[in-house]
């Protein structure tokens, strides 16, 4: 039923439902903005998201008693609102949250999506976020939907044919840009130590921000080189454009990139739109490790906020405080190390506040969270150098860990690390 704005599609919204909301680059954030408003009149609701785009409004605290959010991972518009208990925080591999729809362990009465406008067949497309939509759109009762004509048509899992629709409005507007940070020499530096860990005929997982891009500005070089990834933005396309990025390798969809979501520039979205080279695909599928690991060489590319001398991460919270989540980092440092040749790389600058605090630390800050274990960890990369990990004692983890530390910490570092964990570490 189409209707003439987001208020009217959202009429069908009840006290006590759970819906779900597509996030990322694709969040409905007109829908959202309304729902702020409609939210007042209902009572007892619940919102699950991913990270999203534009929808401070609400994180406001009248909405306490009638709308409720629930987030699998936390940015910028839900972190404050979850430290300051007005929202909830549900730490969970990115890969899994399809399956608690898909098994009803997670109910769900509703979805709210962006969507292409549709083609000839009445078929509109998800767009440039897949990730868990595709599993919730599968078991909720009421679809609710933006027509966006501006939302770039993917292919893969990502069609929905209007008739299965509840209701939908059809407005124009832009998709929100993320443009690309600025390098620095930290970043610069990092990016090429992990390129030097990269092999020709890699299979890449990276996400967005400085050290993927630097990390990809220096493959130039590179052959063959393919992506499975969760999510990936603009530093790929140069390398596309190049041939340098063509999966020629690959095991599992060859020839095609593989993702679950996009985020960048409108030249990115450009290039996903209506274009077979790229499968957008449900992020139970893109982040099984089973899957992965079927690809030769896999290369998992991701950050932390902190890494301890033993090679606990940490990438989710800075103490108890909550920055981000869990997200796919797991999934696929696992799955990069059951493929054939793969490798996996924490890359991170060393230290954080202008120089004065260290990343590499002899104890995670209390209350941060361990996402990726000391076990599963390979390589970390700073600035200063690359620690590999992999079959290391804790004394020889502490030791290269602390040779990758910024100068000025690693006296100190060597001295916790005796005290702390009993390491006879010299330097």
């Amino acid at each position: 039923m189409r209707v003439a704005n987001a208020e009217q599609a959202l009429e069908i919204l009840s006290d006590d439902d759970v819906i779900w909301c597509q996030s990322m680059a694709a969040t409905p954030y007109k829908l959202l903005q309304r729902l702020a408003e409609v939210a007042l009149q209902r009572r007892n609701m619940t919102l699950l998201q991913l990270h999203t785009e534009h929808s401070e409004v609400l994180s406001d605290p009248a909405l306490q008693g009638h709308l409720r959010q629930r987030a699998f991972f936390v940015g910028k518009s839900t972190r404050s609102a979850v430290n300051e208990g007005l929202a909830d925080y549900v730490p969970i591999f990115l890969s899994e949250i399809p399956k608690l729809f898909r098994s009803g362990e997670q109910p769900l009465d509703a979805v709210l999506i962006q969507v292409s406008a549709p083609d000839g067949h009445g078929n509109c497309s998800l767009g440039i976020s897949v990730e868990a939509t595709r599993a919730a759109l599968q078991v909720a009762k009421k679809v609710i939907a933006w027509v966006n004509p501006m939302m770039p048509r993917t292919h893969g899992d990502s069609f929905i044919h209007v008739s299965q629709i509840d209701r939908y409005f059809e407005e124009a507007a832009p998709m929100p840009i993320h443009e690309r940070p600025a390098q620095s020499k930290i970043t610069t530096r990092i990016g090429e130590r992990v390129a030097e860990l990269i092999d020709d005929g890699d299979c890449l997982q990276m996400g967005i921000g400085a050290i993927p891009d630097a990390t990809l500005a220096c493959l130039g070089h590179h052959k063959d080189l393919g992506i499975h990834t969760e999510m990936f933005s603009d530093g790929v396309l140069p390398l596309v454009a190049s041939g340098v990025i063509n999966n020629s390798r690959k095991r599992k969809h060859r020839g095609r990139i593989v993702t679950t979501f996009a985020m960048g520039s409108q030249q990115l979205y450009d290039f996903v739109d209506d274009n077979p080279q790229c499968a957008f695909l449900d992020v139970e599928y893109t982040n099984d490790t089973s899957v992965i690991r079927q690809n030769k060489q896999v290369m998992a590319i991701n950050s932390a906020l902190q890494v301890d001398v033993t090679g606990q991460v940490c990438a989710d919270s800075i103490g108890t405080k909550v920055y981000s989540g869990v997200g796919g980092q797991m999934d696929f440092v696992r799955g990069a190390s059951l493929s054939e040749g793969g490798r996996s790389v924490i890359a991170l600058p060393a230290t954080a506040c202008g120089g004065k605090v260290s990343r590499i630390t002899s104890l995670l800050a209390p209350g941060a969270g361990v996402v990726t274990t000391r076990a599963h960890v390979h390589y970390v990369v700073t600035e200063y150098g690359v620690a590999n990990l992999r079959a290391k004692s804790l004394t020889e983890r502490a030791t290269a860990l602390i040779l990758i530390a910024a100068p000025q910490f690693r006296e100190q570092l060597a001295r916790e690390a005796r005290n702390d964990w009993g390491l006879q570490v010299h330097i």
